[in-house]
């Protein structure tokens, strides 16, 4: 998505601007910034907008990564970024974003406007095993499991590879019933 199109508050619209245009109808709400309506809201626009909590060295993850792919009409509450640089950065504080320092491998990552996302199956792989502690995740992951229905089955044989995984049982149980729900609407 070209940078022109897509509206950041304060450069070189304020927010109230912005927000005033898009009660006019002028402008689309996208994640953290605005964009034409008449315009597809794309993963690449979708990963533009949340260039001011983006931090570098991290990945978009968890339910950021499935709005991202794609899932859902509006960005998640809570923003997920996972750390993939060697070292870990200092980063400054971002309200409503959640920063996970364990490392994530080169292939569970795919470059979406120039900026890393975690791919579908490791998004999926993730909030199956956070859903147990953090409700927004159970929902995002329901939502990106009837979007691909498809990555459950991987998913489940990831899971079931790994020898010592904490959850790993609770992951398994929430994988049996994304699998029976996608029988059930099949």
């Amino acid at each position: 998505m070209h940078p022109s199109l897509l509206y950041l508050p304060g450069a070189p619209l304020s927010l109230p601007e912005l927000t005033a245009a898009r009660m006019d109808g002028l402008l689309i709400e996208v994640g953290e910034g605005y964009m034409p309506p008449d315009l597809p809201e794309g993963p690449a626009a979708r990963m533009a907008s949340l260039a001011p909590i983006l931090a570098p060295g991290y990945a978009a993850s968890g339910p950021t990564a499935a709005w991202v792919h794609g899932v859902g009409d509006a960005a998640p509450r809570c923003h997920h970024l996972q750390r993939v640089s060697e070292r870990r950065t200092r980063v400054r504080p971002v309200r409503d974003v959640v920063l996970h320092e364990r490392r994530l491998d080169p292939g569970d990552l795919e470059v979406i406007s120039g900026i890393p996302v975690t791919t579908r199956v490791r998004t999926l792989s993730d909030l199956v095993l956070g859903a147990g502690d953090d409700p927004e995740s159970e929902l995002w992951m329901r939502r990106l499991a009837a979007a691909s229905p498809e990555l459950v089955d991987e998913v489940r044989g990831i899971v079931q590879e790994r020898r010592r995984m904490p959850g790993k049982r609770a992951a398994l149980a929430r994988i049996a019933e994304l699998a029976s729900y996608e029988d059930v609407t099949r």
